[in-house]
């Protein structure tokens, strides 16, 4: 959900908005417009005194929704929490349902203070919290604005056009949609700026539809993932342009996947030019295109758009592209092997250190990935309050606790739900991996960082998730200030 808003504390990021749900959240809203239309027949009414609140103003439901300058950064002067207390509560909730073991840690966002460590260096196999290293690295890479462009482009025949993959793997088979991230560059636009150029050139037809996928290279299919978890649709062959992130329908997100998605986008293509009214022969075969004699083009949503869908939902094709168009971006091979390479890198021109890290992909499927809760920690730190503002930009796609993303189903317990609506985290689910990584605002204020990481767990053990949920909620609740 993107109403909630971006930024915290020093870094800019603007508080978390307190323990709502659904049905609540929307009386809210409901009630903001309300106020908001009596207000202005009423001057004043809106500033009568109110109660002095029982819990933290930031940790409170507000009184109306505001803009973003209204937000203002928590205090530098909040106390940071005392290590032995924080110590003392994770030491009674972070603990396995079963087999298995949990490293962890928690640092203050701003100093870089360590509070809690459980074998904080140690390389465990992180699963989906892989994508937060590519989420740095992408923008860092790429930079926040930048779009990925999708060109149809002419061919030495002239009855020949060539749909060229430019790494949008967010193409929607309608029209061109300027306000969605999936679909924002859409075929039946392609397909009728294509008709419009070459009736323009007095082009007849039938036209035959090549596509060139060849911005990225090697393998489509990383030889580190379980070919169970590809055939279950959690992935599939990668190339620079795809449909609705590789899958058939963007509403439609488990089950198979097409095992080409550059040929099945052509061919989706050929059927729109067909439908601008342009003869179209059958078939749909690789090709190259002249580069100086584009018919059209479609843009991508921003990589920063494209990044906060990748976290809130965690998906894996998406954050693979993602890793291809960084490893161009830095040099390197636009294969696995090069988008890993490059996501080390750019973690390393952080600051991150990264000769521990062991990495096979860069969406987390596969087992090989050996990452440790302090280097996820460091991530998210670097994007909540290290100096470089491009990375704050990945603050919107971290799923809210109780509300959006991987997280909407979470935190509706006793046990956790003091955290929904403040913890905002970053997933990871293997079969017997669980991890959280993200951020908080505690009880007096002060803006914490904390990467959770099981290895070795019961599969389908349900209190690992509700271990790693309690413990963040224990942060978001603690004064523990000293």
């Amino acid at each position: 959900m993107k109403g909630i808003k971006k930024g915290d504390a020093r870094s800019g990021l603007s508080v978390a908005w307190g323990r709502l749900k659904w049905p609540a959240l929307l009386a809210v809203v409901l009630l903001c417009v309300a106020a908001v239309v009596t207000a202005g027949m009423v001057p004043g009414l809106l500033t009568a005194p109110k109660p002095a609140p029982s819990v933290p103003s930031w940790q409170q439901e507000p009184a109306r929704l505001s803009d973003a300058s209204g937000v203002l950064p928590l205090s530098n002067d909040a106390p940071i929490p005392v290590a032995a207390d924080v110590s003392r509560l994770l030491d009674a909730t972070l603990k396995p349902d079963g087999a298995g073991s949990i490293s962890g840690v928690v640092m203050d966002a701003s100093t870089g203070k360590v509070l809690f460590d459980r074998d904080a260096n140690g390389n465990r196999i992180p699963a989906s919290n892989m994508k937060l290293l590519t989420a740095v690295a992408s923008l860092k890479a790429l930079g926040p604005e930048s779009r990925f462009t999708t060109r149809v482009l002419a061919s030495d025949n002239p009855s020949t056009v060539v749909l060229t993959g430019g790494g949008d793997v967010l193409l929607g088979a309608a029209s061109s949609d300027p306000a969605a991230v999936m679909g924002r560059a859409g075929l039946a636009s392609l397909a009728a700026d294509t008709a419009a150029a070459l009736a323009q050139a007095g082009v007849k037809g039938p036209i035959t539809v090549q596509v060139d996928d060849s911005l990225f290279t090697g393998a489509p299919l990383n030889p580190a993932w379980s070919l169970d978890d590809v055939a279950a649709g959690e992935t599939a062959p990668l190339f620079s342009l795809a449909l609705n992130s590789g899958r058939y329908s963007a509403n439609v997100l488990t089950g198979p996947r097409p095992q080409d998605s550059a040929v099945t986008t052509a061919q989706a293509f050929a059927d729109q030019l067909a439908a601008a009214g342009v003869a179209v022969s059958p078939g749909v075969e690789r090709g190259k295109g002249l580069p100086a004699k584009v018919l059209a083009a479609a843009e991508s949503a921003t990589v920063s758009e494209q990044v906060d869908l990748m976290l809130e939902t965690s998906d894996n094709f998406l954050a693979e592209a993602l890793g291809r168009m960084t490893a161009g971006a830095s040099g390197q091979e636009a294969t696995y092997d090069g988008a890993t390479a490059a996501v080390r890198q750019r973690l390393g021109e952080l600051g991150i250190a990264t000769d521990s890290m062991q990495l096979a992909d860069v969406s987390g499927l596969a087992l090989e990935n050996q990452v440790s809760a302090r280097q996820f920690a460091e991530v998210v730190r670097a994007i909540t309050s290290g100096p470089e503002p491009a990375l704050r930009t990945a603050l919107d796609g971290f799923p809210v606790a109780g509300l959006t993303g991987t997280l909407d189903d979470r935190y509706v317990d006793a046990g956790t739900a003091e955290g929904a609506g403040l913890v905002r985290a970053k997933t990871g689910t293997l079969n017997t991996v669980i991890a959280l990584s993200g951020y908080v605002v505690d009880a007096d204020g002060r803006l914490l960082v904390f990467s959770f990481i099981g290895n070795g767990l019961d599969p389908g053990a349900a209190g690992n998730k509700v271990a790693m949920d309690r413990s963040a909620s224990v942060l978001a609740s603690c004064g523990c200030g000293g």
